[in-house]
């Protein structure tokens, strides 16, 4: 019975998705923070080992046996077994399924991670599953096998470092695990690594009578591709390097004669990381270790869990991705469905010493940095959508840290310091000098996030709780955020650009939000006086900014344009500040800019960036405007042919990546929701 539920699942939720239009540059696997993230950069599962969204490949292999004949359905290797013939793959918010037929089988394999954006328990534990279900397509019985295994490189960021390894058996499962010899916990930080302390966990039910061995890549893959079995004795020869003899953990599955009836198997793919931030010098543990839980109750609630998780997520799949298509289409569902995935992989949640929930956000393939405040803000979309609980998760590290006596600048930081040290700002000046800061984009953008929630959550008591920061980033923005000076923004890539006007436009509506906010408090004068501001200064901005038919790059720059992306907030938080009929006029100036894979970001070059397209296409809220330019985009990412997780950054001329991948920042397609009442209210309300 368990296993003809499991079935139903996997199938409920794949006749919800179906499968996608878009050809995802790469298809995730394990989505689970910045560390346990397991893509797979081909198209075939076995055209390519599975790697790292970093592109550093961590082995994972699955062969299937039919009646004694071994095919491979993961891995390039070995060569020994042909590949299975890949009919599909289908990605879901919380799922990927390939499915594979020949040989009298039709055989499908399922990578699950639970990532429902309101149960934090769940959504934290680093746990994915991975299911096969077996069926004969030609009606005949088949004497089948299926086997697993993963390489040492997963717990290691370079494979000449040393690991060891064992077994062990908890609440009916029988688990293989291995790990670094050093453990040098939290040692390290930068962008380009991949973990070396904690524990991997390849776990299977004892019910299912798994046999499982720890070995050498050549002997145990290359015996059951020409046998079917496995060594019978563990390998004892370590600890050893990961690229020595490349040890794998492996697991065999008999399941005897396989007819019409589907037959399922399953293993948990877990990584423990013991401890997973240091902020501000202390050590903070995964949110699923807050009540003393070890990797034993992990594992057992997450097995246990298995089918109603299965049951659960396949509805959040099939309700968020008719919604999305509501709201933006099919391919707009598809592209947000892959965004979901990623930019939850690229954070981590972690928990205060006081129980408070805390969320990481990595700068994936940009810089390194945790908590980067103009990273939250465009991954916000997805966050006030979903989870406001994880919205404030988010900003509660940065906001923290900006009331402590350690930031005394009058403006917001840019970080908290580099992953996954998150001890203090490491970028520009740091906590030395306001050199190379962003003073108005950061501060605009937290009050516009912290607006945003308020507007979720119906109260601002989470800005009251930081409320003299918030109070003094507005009175900088009134200062200074009008014309800002020579600065950078969040597109620092472009490098500094005095009077910026859609940097100009941001502070704007952030000190329209905080007046906002200050209604929500009840500071009526207040709120009345500044409103009042944003709206005359609003007057301003279309003064200088204008150029004929549309607004300029910068004030003194005519005959130049950009994406005035920022914008959408005027309609999301009910502003006011810039006509409508001004902003149609505007998004109409962009068409005679239009390439085949996307609206550069401004004159200056022809890249452009993914998140700021889809907020460009919300501005006007007009259906025929969102189509047109948002085909460019799907083009884009059908076609790229740099074969990496979403690149948020590319030419919009032939779709080339320029650089960034893996990256948070496109949560920001959610934009869309935001921009529908009557969506936001019903997920972030959490009716759904």
């Amino acid at each position: 019975m368990k296993h003809l539920l499991i079935c139903l699942c996997l199938f409920a939720s794949l006749t919800a998705w179906g499968r996608p239009e878009l050809r995802p540059p790469a298809v995730p696997l394990i989505s689970c923070d910045p560390y346990f993230s397991l893509w797979s950069f081909s198209d075939s599962l076995t055209g390519d080992w599975p790697r790292h969204w970093t592109g550093t490949v961590q082995g994972f292999s699955s062969m299937i046996r039919i009646d004694g004949s071994t095919y491979r359905l993961m891995g390039p290797s070995p060569r020994e077994a042909a590949a299975m013939h890949q009919k599909s793959v289908d990605i879901t918010p919380t799922s990927t399924r390939y499915a594979f037929e020949g040989h009298g089988m039709t055989v499908s394999m399922t990578f699950f991670t639970p990532l429902l954006p309101q149960a934090l328990d769940t959504l934290s534990r680093p746990v994915t599953y991975l299911t096969w279900e077996v069926t004969s397509a030609d009606k005949q019985t088949h004497d089948v096998a299926l086997y697993v295994d993963n390489s040492a490189e997963i717990a290691v960021n370079t494979s000449g470092e040393k690991v060891v390894w064992s077994r062990l058996e908890t609440g009916g499962l029988d688990l293989l695990c291995i790990g670094s010899q050093a453990q040098q916990l939290l040692a390290a930080s930068g962008d380009d690594l991949r973990i070396n302390w904690g524990y991997f966990y390849l776990a299977s039910p004892q019910a299912d009578h798994a046999v499982g061995v720890i070995g050498s890549d050549e002997a145990v893959r290359k015996q059951f591709a020409r046998l079917g079995t496995i060594p019978a004795d563990d390998d004892t020869r370590m600890p050893r390097s990961a690229d020595d003899d490349w040890p794998v953990l492996a697991k065999k599955f008999d399941l005897g004669r396989v007819g019409t009836s589907p037959v399922s198997r399953h293993v948990l793919l877990a990584y423990d990381d013991l401890f997973s931030i240091e902020y501000l010098n202390r050590k903070l543990r995964p949110y699923w270790r807050r009540n003393g839980a070890e990797v034993s109750d992990l594992l057992r609630t997450a097995e246990k869990e298995y089918v109603s998780l299965r049951r659960t997520c396949a509805d959040f799949d099939r309700k968020l991705t008719a919604d999305l298509s509501e709201a933006g289409g099919e391919k707009y569902a598809e592209l947000a469905v892959l965004a979901y995935r990623q930019c939850l992989a690229a954070h981590k949640l972690a928990v205060d010493i006081d129980g408070t929930p805390m969320l990481f956000p990595k700068e994936n393939f940009s810089n390194g940095c945790i908590s980067t405040v103009d990273v939250i803000y465009p991954a916000s979309p997805l966050f006030l959508s979903l989870s406001p609980q994880l919205m404030r998760a988010t900003l509660a590290p940065v906001l923290q840290y900006a009331s402590s006596p350690r930031w005394h600048f009058p403006f917001a930081p840019h970080d908290l310091g580099t992953y996954p040290l998150a001890n203090g700002q490491v970028y520009g000046g740091g906590e030395r000098s306001d050199e190379d800061q962003m003073p108005v984009e950061e501060s605009a953008n937290l009050i516009l996030v912290v607006a945003a929630l308020a507007k979720a959550e119906g109260n601002a008591s989470f800005a009251g709780r930081y409320w003299p920061v918030i109070e003094k980033w507005a009175g900088y923005l009134q200062k200074f955020g009008v014309d800002p000076e020579s600065q950078l923004c969040t597109d620092d890539f472009a490098g500094h650009l005095a009077h910026n006007a859609n940097l100009s436009a941001k502070a704007i509506l952030a000190i329209g939000a905080y007046g906002k906010l200050c209604e929500m408090t009840g500071r009526k004068e207040e709120a009345e006086r500044s409103a009042k501001s944003a709206r005359d200064l609003g007057t301003v901005w279309r003064r200088l900014s204008r150029d004929m038919d549309h607004y300029k790059l910068a004030f003194d720059q005519a005959g130049t344009w950009s994406q005035k992306y920022n914008l959408v907030w005027d309609r999301i938080l009910e502003l006011n500040i810039i006509p409508q009929e001004e902003i149609r006029k505007e998004v109409a100036s962009y068409y005679r800019n239009l390439n085949r894979y996307g609206l550069p970001l401004d004159n200056r070059k022809a890249y452009t960036k993914l998140d700021w397209q889809v907020w460009t296409a919300t501005l006007t809220g007009d259906r025929g405007d969102w189509d047109s330019l948002m085909t460019p985009v799907y083009r884009f990412v059908n076609e790229t042919t740099p074969r990496v997780p979403l690149t948020d950054w590319y030419w919009t001329t032939d779709a080339k990546q320029v650089g960034f991948q893996a990256r948070s920042v496109v949560g920001g397609v959610f934009i869309k929701f935001l921009s529908d009442p009557e969506l936001w209210k019903r997920w972030a309300g959490g009716s759904r």
